[in-house]
């Protein structure tokens, strides 16, 4: 890029960041409805409404203050991000979100095989090739070409995700009221946001290569904000759908595919599952787009060739992708998803909650901002 918040639009400002968050989210965070039938039902309607709520307002915090503290150290990749926040400590960071992303790119080949073989009928193997080689297709071109996807792939999924939300009403609204008034318990609403939210919110981090077009401590703040609410409002108008199908639908590998046959019109069917594809690629791109950045910062500025960026995410596309063909959508979900929230609340949240205010306050915005929005 040309130079950082140079000729920014207030799109790139104030949406791009709340997009890619919600980018990478998506895919391993609800695309399905897997994940939130694993944090959520559990806790019924509303206690999962509540737990939903929790999470998207610790993601607006953590954001908020990831973003503000990323500009203020000049930190764009997520080494550079954590040599800030933790000091020396830094490669505790790299080593579990390598993991992670190795189990969030399983997690998003394992659903796309699903969606092949469940909905078009293909052996499960040509879904997971398929997002693969277009992970990798789309990573190998660098973060102008991913910015470029996630605008107008966030456009689709925001469209198409009012239009599930609106025929399901149409066909099963009606079951959805009675079972929000169910009595029944609450517990673990608050453990299922805090956890959901935890594993969830390294895409803060992911995404660091999308801040460069922020021209202010106030820009990063309000776009931090802000992706809390983009990333959770396609989640909420899924979980009240899912609602109406409380408590059974719990119990669904694909919970989108239920309801989808519930709503009943093929067309729609087919456009949803393309959809759920676009949303499994959105977070590909933006998990592994990060790994590349992170790379490239390591190089002492020099641009990493579009040959490194092919290699470097095939190898990781490939690998999570065999792990994937080992374990089940489910199994992956439920086994280590709630093991990870637990380690970035350790690794990132506490310490950002902690040191990261403690360095933006050593860091006020002055002078630096000013000339920034100046520019």
């Amino acid at each position: 890029m040309a130079g950082v918040g140079n000729g920014s639009s207030w799109f790139q400002r104030f949406l791009l960041p709340g997009f890619a968050f919600k980018g990478v989210i998506i895919g391993g965070g609800y695309a399905t409805g897997r994940e939130l039938a694993e944090f959520f039902i559990g806790s019924g309607p509303r206690g999962g409404l509540l737990g939903l709520l929790l999470a998207m307002l610790i993601w607006s915090v953590v954001c908020a203050l990831a973003f503000v503290l990323a500009r203020a150290i000049s930190a764009y990749d997520y080494r550079t991000f954590f040599q800030g926040l933790l000091g020396r400590y830094w490669i505790i960071f790299e080593i579990a979100y390598i993991l992670f992303l190795v189990l969030i790119l399983a997690v998003v080949a394992a659903a796309a095989g699903t969606i092949g073989a469940s909905v078009l009928g293909m052996p499960m193997w040509v879904g997971t090739v398929a997002l693969m080689a277009a992970i990798v297709g789309v990573t190998s071109f660098g973060t102008e070409a991913a910015e470029r996807m996630f605008r107008y792939s966030s456009t689709a999924l925001y469209v198409i995700y009012a239009l599930f939300f609106v025929l399901a009403l149409s066909h099963f609204g009606d079951r959805i009221g009675p079972r929000l008034a169910l009595d029944v318990p609450t517990e673990g609403w608050f453990i299922g946001g805090v956890t959901y939210a935890s594993y969830n919110v390294v895409a803060a981090v992911a995404i660091l290569p999308f801040l460069q077009h922020l021209t202010s401590r106030r820009d990063a703040m309000i776009a931090g904000l802000l992706s809390g609410p983009l990333a959770m409002l396609p989640a909420l108008l899924f979980f009240l759908c899912m609602i109406a199908y409380y408590p059974e639908i719990g119990n669904e590998a694909l919970p989108s595919d239920r309801l989808l046959r519930e709503i009943g019109l093929g067309w729609f069917q087919i456009l949803f599952q393309l959809m759920i594809f676009l949303a499994l690629l959105e977070t590909g791109v933006g998990v592994v787009n990060g790994v590349n950045e992170r790379v490239a910062a390591s190089r002492s500025g020099a641009v990493l060739p579009k040959r490194a960026r092919f290699a470097v995410s095939a190898v990781l596309v490939i690998g999570s992708g065999v792990i994937a063909s080992r374990f089940g959508l489910v199994d992956l979900i439920a086994s280590g998803y709630g093991a990870f929230g637990y380690i970035m609340l350790a690794i990132f949240v506490l310490p950002l909650l902690t040191i990261g205010v403690w360095q933006i306050h050593r860091r006020p915005a002055s002078s630096h901002d000013g000339a920034s929005a100046a520019r």
